[in-house]
């Protein structure tokens, strides 16, 4: 018995917990089981006894995490991989030498280290524009242009690109159009529905929530498309493995739960820092002194709870010391996870970009980026006060 839920117009909430999903068939399981098989059996040669061959191209338990991811980000296709890097990679691979990508000025450590040391000497020309001015983009766009990507927001500086208005430009031009929607989630922002023609995620991060799996994910917005960067996915093999994808699943059951906590302390966090004497700036759209905060309020619901700030005296002995001082706050690597957690980008997430092209977006040595979890609010401002005394 299909026992799919296919209401016309589901919420998102209830997409969650329900969004392209079906109990088990020959069970009745609620949750997908997790199907640690590389193969399958055949009744003949190419005959095989169901829709699955070989765990490469497809594994039940990976497609009921694809069926989610194309539900909550209102998708044709979505495809699960290894890790956020790897779905980059697999789009990437829809490009050949002599093509340009237009992308924002401050990006992920890691996919700037893939688009400048492998990507490059393949041939493919990558801008790098400050697109809160579009005409940044409309400059540089020509006959080989073949995608502009997006962060929004950015990693560190929660910079904002226009979704709505970079789609009609990447329409008028025949661009594709992608957008890293890692910070935001598609709780807080949905870039297919405002003219984004794919869709990235570390699913590391928001999406399954607990700092216990490496993920991503990509999310076509036309069936073609999505049969496209399947067949890539096949044939270069960065898939995700069951168990991993099991525990993707299991995170967004409840992302609209955690977003919700996200938020609200996020916000709290951004608004004691904005007050403090040791804080020089802090980077968070839900703040109207943010200069994103108009893009912000037009295509987020709220505002996430990724906060980034720098210190007045601009010493990174200072951003060294907070760190090491934190109790609550964990210093890590990643982000998105229930705990809260407490980054140097310059020398950690983004340690891979050249000094001067960081100090040159606005990635100073006494920036901090936290990744504000879900504790009680009252222990995380403590936790923040006794480490900046």
């Amino acid at each position: 018995m299909n026992t799919t839920v296919k209401f016309k117009d589901m919420k998102f909430n209830t997409k969650t917990i329900h969004g392209g999903q079906q109990h088990d068939p020959s069970t009745g399981a609620v949750m997908p089981p997790v199907f640690q098989t590389s193969t399958f059996a055949q009744t003949s040669p190419g005959q095989p006894i169901g829709d699955y061959e070989y765990s490469r191209s497809s594994n039940p338990t990976r497609s009921a995490l694809e069926e989610a991811l194309a539900s909550i980000e209102s998708g044709a296709k979505g495809l699960a991989f290894s890790s956020g890097l790897a779905a980059t990679d697999c789009l990437l691979r829809s490009f050949k030498a002599g093509d340009e990508i237009i992308t924002m000025d401050d990006l992920y450590g890691g996919t700037y280290r893939m688009f400048t040391k492998i990507y490059k000497d393949s041939g493919i020309k990558f801008h790098y524009v400050d697109m809160n001015d579009l005409d940044n983009v409309r400059a540089v766009i020509n006959e080989n242009t073949k995608m502009i990507w997006v962060e929004t927001p950015t990693n560190p500086l929660m910079k904002l690109a226009d979704i709505a208005a970079i789609a009609k430009i990447t329409k008028e031009h025949n661009i594709m159009f992608a957008v890293d929607n890692t910070f935001a989630t598609p709780y807080l922002q949905r870039p297919l529905d405002l003219g984004a023609d794919v869709v990235m995620h570390s699913a590391t991060k928001y999406l399954a929530g607990h700092s216990d799996v490496i993920a991503g994910a990509l999310i076509a917005k036309t069936a073609e498309l999505g049969k496209q960067l399947h067949f890539q996915q096949f044939a270069t093999g960065a898939t995700l493995g069951p168990m991993d994808s099991f525990l993707v699943l299991r995170g967004i059951k409840t992302l609209h739960l955690r977003m919700q906590r996200h938020c609200e302390n996020g916000e709290k966090v951004a608004q004691y820092l904005n007050k403090h004497s040791k804080v020089k700036t802090v980077y968070y759209s839900g703040l109207e002194s943010h200069p994103y905060h108009e893009i912000a309020k037009k295509q987020m619901s709220a505002y996430g709870g990724m906060v980034s700030f720098d210190f007045t005296s601009e010493k990174k002995e200072d951003a060294i010391s907070f760190l090491e001082k934190l109790k609550i706050f964990t210093l890590a690597e990643s982000l998105g996870g229930v705990e809260s957690l407490a980054n140097h980008p310059a020398l950690m997430t983004h340690a891979s970009i050249p000094e001067e092209k960081r100090l040159e977006v606005g990635i100073t040595n006494h920036l901090v980026r936290l990744s504000v979890g879900i504790e009680d609010i009252e222990d995380l401002l403590q936790d923040l006060e006794q480490a900046l005394k």
